[in-house]
């Protein structure tokens, strides 16, 4: 009973951000490519990095280079700070165990 009762609303387009879009034929031609973008030859583009965001790049690259560096730092301190818990623990149960 829903689907009687549906309207169809059509809306013609006629400018997205200040460009004029063209109308699309009602039998399905394909629309005159004059002022489109050429998809096709992005492929080459995303591959390669624009020369303008090398500083973003650097700084990215720093921060990631400090992060890691904290990490492993902290990584070896906990390591360091393990190894003399389970010397001093070994220590203290070697006081109490007889000797072989």
């Amino acid at each position: 009973m829903a689907a009687a009762n549906e309207q169809t609303i059509e809306v013609e387009i006629v400018e997205i951000d200040g460009i004029a879009v063209e109308s699309r034929p009602v039998g399905g031609e394909a629309p005159n490519k004059r002022g489109r973008v050429d998809w096709t030859q992005w492929q080459g583009r995303v591959k390669r990095i624009d020369a303008r965001w090398w500083p973003l790049w650097l700084m990215l690259g720093i921060i990631v280079l400090v992060l890691a560096a904290v990490v492993g730092i902290c990584v070896a301190v906990v390591f360091v700070a393990w190894r003399i818990f389970k010397g001093l623990l070994n220590g203290i149960v070697s006081l109490f165990s007889p000797q072989r």
